[in-house]
């Protein structure tokens, strides 16, 4: 129950990337990934988009027949995979697991085949027959394993905004519970396809709105005025570290820490109570003090009440840690939901070796109540050294998640 459990490989896609080299200079070089974008019903809004090629992995019969999200999911773990360098044809599939989180998975290919009945006067014998495969909770990651022919374990996890760091650490879980040998874990999101949560948002006052779509997203900016969705992915090779060594493998990072928790006290604002409990317990699961950590990236998601109750609950933890630098993500490549936490964990991970850690996004007036020290804005930073990154995760119905990586050292 204690392997050490260390990053092999991250395959990714996003709005403005779709390697972690590629991720990695945008976020360094603040180019965006967000985009306008039109959608059926709601019309004009903006969203990160990703432009990876699906025929890299699959035939184009596989993609009819399958969903976005799966479609991401397996071009994702075919990257990681190809990343770690792992021999996939003498790999026992028996022996890996696939575990991917979600915030939700259906909606879009519902939606699909109403509007299709709705061009047929509701006729629902042109209702595909493909549909209920699609919508199944665990289709993102059954797709992996049947594209890449994995006979271990797999299931989606449904978190939330908190379902890329969960994914990752049901990996982590399964490791140690000598339940797989090779965990591909992460998160996926194809939200930007159904029209349902752009509505949602809106109607909600919490979609974003700008006249220049790159600068719509604006996390801890006075002047923010909500989310913009985006799609994409990215998943994680998690093995024993003794299982990477053996076989000679590059570490990007050892994981050290995690926690899940919830706030149980309303479906959408957020407790900075309980999100400052859940960064303590990863904190105490790595053995390591606030002070240790050199960089924090925010789950920050450009609304005014996740954003400062947030920041509330990092004051509260990081107390006198003059060393520990603040940073975020969504500015660059809008909210990926069930992809976010992995993402941007991985984005952040480079700083292990480049030791720069990249800034927030479009922040041109700080609102004074997400005021923290250290916070890097416009430009990134140049830090001494980078050993402990840690990243925060929340989603709706007082979901919480955080994840702590260690440069990875014997």
């Amino acid at each position: 129950m204690h392997d050490r459990i260390v990053i092999t490989g991250i395959g990714l896609t996003s709005p403005n990337g779709n390697t972690l080299a590629d991720f990695r200079d945008a976020l360094l070089s603040g180019k965006s990934g967000i985009q306008d974008y039109d959608i059926r019903y709601f019309g004009k809004t903006h969203a990160g988009v990703c432009n990876y090629d699906p025929l890299k992995y699959q035939s184009r019969k596989e993609i009819r027949r399958g969903t976005r999200a799966g479609s991401i999911a397996i071009y994702c773990a075919h990257e990681a995979l190809a990343d770690a360098g792992i021999d996939w044809s003498a790999t026992d599939k028996s022996r890996v697991g696939v575990y991917v989180g979600t915030t939700e998975h259906g909606n879009v290919e519902t939606e699909n085949e109403i509007y299709l009945i709705s061009q047929h006067n509701y006729d629902t014998s042109v209702w595909s027959h493909h549909h209920n495969p699609r919508t199944v909770a665990n289709n993102p990651a059954g797709e992996i394993t049947l594209n890449l022919k994995i006979s271990g374990p797999h299931y989606c996890l449904g978190a939330a905004c908190a379902a890329g760091n969960a994914g990752l650490i049901q990996g982590l879980q399964m490791l140690r519970l000598g339940e797989c040998d090779l965990a591909i874990a992460g998160g996926v999101s194809e939200s930007i396809h159904t029209f349902g949560i752009f509505a949602a948002f809106h109607n909600q006052g919490a979609l974003a709105k700008h006249e220049d779509s790159t600068k719509a997203s604006r996390p801890l900016d006075k002047n923010r005025n909500g989310i913009v969705v985006s799609e994409g992915g990215c998943l994680f090779t998690l093995e024993r570290l003794r299982d990477a060594k053996a076989r000679g493998a590059r570490i990007y990072a050892e994981v050290v820490g995690y926690a899940i928790n919830s706030d149980a006290s309303d479906f959408v604002l957020p407790n900075p109570d309980r999100q400052a409990d859940c960064i303590r317990l990863a904190l105490k699961k790595a053995g390591i003090q606030p002070s240790d950590v050199d960089i924090v990236n925010l789950h920050a998601t450009g609304t005014a009440s996740g954003d400062a109750q947030e920041c509330k609950a990092l004051r509260e933890v990081f107390v006198d840690c003059p060393n520990t630098y603040f940073n975020a993500t969504k500015g660059f490549i809008g909210h990926a939901m069930g992809a976010a936490g992995a993402l941007e964990l991985a984005g952040n991970i480079p700083a292990f070796e480049d030791g720069l850690c990249h800034p927030v996004m479009n922040v041109d007036e700080l609102d004074e109540a997400c005021t923290l020290p250290n916070l890097v804005i416009g430009e990134p930073a140049k830090l001494d050294s980078v050993q402990y990154i840690l990243n925060t995760s929340f989603g709706m119905l007082g979901i919480n998640s955080v994840v702590i990586v260690k440069k990875y050292a014997d």
